[in-house]
């Protein structure tokens, strides 16, 4: 979740700037736990459907858990949207983990490109990995991971919600399935609780589930923003 700034000079002029910064109960990725209470931070530039968006993750209360960088290239027309990211991690100290380093074999580097369509009711999409740390497919051959998901937004209650629905097409160790499976089910509510006349928090919980390795996860959060 994000807050865009318009930029005031020049050429400038067109381009908007988004910050921002979630915190987490548990950072739950397309139905995989990959760490406990959290700090996102981002930072993006949009202009006219094309953007470069910064994301991050550190651990708060295990200073174990995964530190993360993303870089994503986007561009969006109409209901379309394509664009690449370059998904950067730090685990455990690996010294793999260094961020300049790219080896084909030694990288914690993971680039993804993704397509996807919003139509209004519900908007679909599709990621696959096509270079740097993938996994394995059943033959021990690269998997290309992919993902597909479909997303449904509709308010009730006055609150905003979210349904998500996520599968593996292919057999793949990066999400840990052995040809297709449901990997994500989830349901996200989203309230503003307003502190004074001028300021506000977003609040957000989500339930989700993940099938495939049967474990159901309840994450809080609230997003942070100047």
């Amino acid at each position: 979740m994000m807050l865009l700034l318009g930029a005031t000079t020049g050429v400038a002029q067109e381009i908007e700037t988004a910050i921002g910064a979630d915190v987490v109960s548990q950072y739950i990725w397309r139905g995989q736990d990959l760490g406990s209470v959290s700090l996102q931070p981002s930072l993006g530039l949009e202009c006219k459907g094309l953007s470069f968006t910064a994301w991050g993750n550190v651990g708060i209360s295990e200073p174990n858990d995964t530190k993360e960088l993303d870089l994503t290239l986007a561009y969006s027309t109409g209901g379309l949207n394509i664009g690449i990211t370059d998904y950067w991690t730090n685990n455990g100290g690996d010294p793999n983990a260094r961020y300049f380093r790219y080896n084909a074999h030694g990288t914690n580097h993971v680039f993804e490109a993704n397509i996807g369509y919003d139509f209004g009711l519900a908007s679909v999409q599709w990621y696959t990995n096509f270079a740097g740390n993938d996994g394995a497919n059943n033959d021990g051959n690269r998997a290309y991971s992919s993902y597909m998901e479909a997303v449904v937004p509709f308010k009730l209650s006055n609150i905003d919600w979210t349904a998500t629905a996520g599968a593996v097409p292919f057999a793949t160790n990066y999400y840990g399935t052995t040809g297709f499976a449901v990997t994500n089910l989830a349901l996200t509510a989203t309230k503003e609780i307003k502190i004074t006349d001028t300021f506000a928090i977003p609040v957000f919980a989500q339930v989700a589930a993940n099938p495939c390795s049967q474990k159901v996860y309840l994450v809080v959060g609230f997003t942070l923003q100047p």
